[in-house]
Parts: structure tokens; sequence; C-alpha cells
């Protein structure tokens, strides 16, 4: 009940203020996500908060609200398809179910690498996909780094889809995520991102899977001492902006918010590289095994998921076309 009362006061508190904001001929953007102020991506957020002011001489100014203030992933998105705020960033993940050929992207070891990743992400399949949520009210205006997810447990290490078994690992409220840990041996159990760490402390489940700064920064090392880089998904992060607030901007401003995105992915995606590095450093600091395990073992355990998508013929061409591009 009390989260529902929060979600209710932030969505009038949000679309509270834009009238004021116009009168006074300046025109605030409201960025609502879930991240800690010291991760790479809200540090991105305010560069580019920065540059539009540049772009725009001032006439766009961006407020962001950090730390699920405005409520979850799910909820921000909820808020943009209603015009009440008019930004997030939410994971793929969590996307999918708004902007179901997003899911693609959530399948587990179907980038080479990085690079592959960023390939086909700022390419013509990215794009298309950044496309695919306008009919859902939500514009795609592009994708921050978020590394590649791995488990993490409390009890005990993981070294191969055997050890997974009978374990209840957090997944995202995605599709995609259940079935993987289902296909690897777990038992997958959504959980919202704030409240994993007492889930974690209390065993409501015994593990969970994330990249490093994400692992780090939510203190989740404090609990969990075995860490599996097995690396079997890469999941970005998407910057969305609702269709209502989009189609009320001027060519002009469009021009400016694009520029400052961009610049911003660019940014961020160095900041990245240097988190993920002192993540992994810290943690092992703090006590954390890190593991790394032969993937094979774990790729071979999902294939099915790809056997899946045999049938449905347009599906099954993108995963094709992502694996073919260089």
């Amino acid at each position: 009940m009390k989260s529902y009362l929060k979600y209710i006061v932030c969505l009038v508190l949000v679309s509270g203020s834009y009238s004021c904001n116009e009168l006074a001929g300046t025109r605030t953007i409201r960025l609502g996500h879930g991240l800690d102020t010291s991760h790479s991506v809200h540090k991105a957020m305010v560069k580019m908060g920065e540059n539009l002011n540049e772009l725009s001489g001032g006439k766009m100014v961006l407020k962001i609200y950090p730390s699920q203030q405005l409520g979850t992933e799910r909820q921000c998105l909820e808020l943009l398809q209603i015009g009440s705020l008019d930004m997030t960033k939410v994971s793929v993940g969590t996307l999918e179910n708004f902007a179901p050929k997003m899911k693609v992207l959530g399948l587990p070891f179907l980038f080479r690498d990085r690079q592959h990743s960023f390939d086909v992400l700022d390419g013509p399949i990215g794009q298309s996909l950044l496309n695919e949520g306008e009919q859902y009210w939500l514009k795609g205006l592009g994708y921050y780094d978020a590394g590649s997810r791995s488990f993490y447990t409390k009890d005990r290490p993981i070294n191969t889809p055997e050890d997974l078994k009978g374990l209840k690992i957090r997944v995202m409220e995605s599709v995609t995520a259940v079935n993987m840990v289902k296909d690897l041996g777990g038992s997958p159990t959504p959980i919202s991102w704030g409240e994993l760490y007492t889930a974690l402390q209390q065993g409501v489940v015994d593990g969970a899977e994330n990249n490093p700064p994400s692992f780090y920064l939510s203190r989740h090392y404090e609990v969990c001492k075995f860490y599996t880089l097995d690396e079997h998904t890469v999941l970005p992060d998407v910057l969305l902006a609702g269709t209502h607030f989009w189609n009320r901007l001027s060519e002009e401003e469009q021009g400016w918010l694009k520029q400052a995105v961009d610049n911003s992915i660019g940014y961020q995606r160095k900041l990245w590289l240097e988190s993920e590095e002192e993540a992994l450093a810290e943690v092992q600091k703090a006590g954390v095994e890190i593991i790394r395990p032969d993937k094979s073992l774990f790729s071979e355990e999902v294939n099915e998921i790809y056997d899946k998508y045999k049938d449905d013929t347009e599906m099954y061409q993108l995963i094709q076309d992502i694996r073919a591009t260089k």
C-alpha cells in the first residue's frame, strides 16, 4: 500500500510542474530512473543535461530523479505512457513487456563480444528495435552500456549449470530471463531491484544475476560472496521518451535532445569500462570469490530457448541477422 501511495504522489508531483515551466519560457524535461547517483548511467545523464542546456541556449533543462524516487522501472514506463513523466531509463529486460521484439536482446549468449553488441545496437537493427515501442507511446532514444550479466550467490559457488539446481535466483520481470534460469536448472524468482538486498539477506532468494557495477553499487556483495562470470546475457539499458512529450517538441528541440543523448552515450560507455574494473577489484577486496567458468557449459544448456523461435519466422530471422552482423 505504501509503495502504491508513493507512486501516486510521485505522479502528481511530476505532472504538476509542466505548465509552470512552459509559462516561464523554459522547457524542463523530467527524467526518472532507478539507479544510484554514483552509477555511470546517472553521471552520463548529468552530462547530457549540461550538454542540452548548452545546445539549447538554456531553453531546455533536464531535471533528474534517480534512485527510484518516482517508482520502479515498470512504473516509470507507465508514467511515460500517460504523459506524467518525460523520460526514463530501463533495462531491455523490463522493456520487453512493453515492446515484445526487444526480448531478442535478452537471449543468452546472443552476442560474440562487446563490440558485436555495439555494432548491432548502433546499427539498423538496434534502431528498428528502438522504434518498436512507439505503438506503446514509448520512443527509444539510444542504448547505454550495461555490460554482461552473471550469477552471484550466497552459500555456494556456481561453477557449472548443475550448481544452479535447487537455487532460487532473482530475475527481472522478463519472460526471457525466467526461461533462461529454468533451462539452466535454477528456480527464477522475479523481485524488484529495490527489494533485492533484503530478499537476499532473509533467504527469500539464494542469489541473483547482474553486471559487476550493479553488484558492487547495490552492496549485494555484502551478502553474496560468490560471483560467477559466465556473462550469459548482454542487456543494454535503453533511454526512452514518452511520445506524448516527444511530439510536443519542435523539430529543433528534438534535434538538440537527440544530440545531447548521443553525446552522453559515448561518454557513458567510457565510464562503464572504468566502473567494471573498479567494481570487480572492490568486491574482491571485500572477500568475494570471482569465478571464471567454462562458458560453453552454460551456452549449451540454453539452446532450447533458440529452438522455440524456429516457428516464429520474423523472430528467427532477426536472430540470424544479429548473429551475421560484423
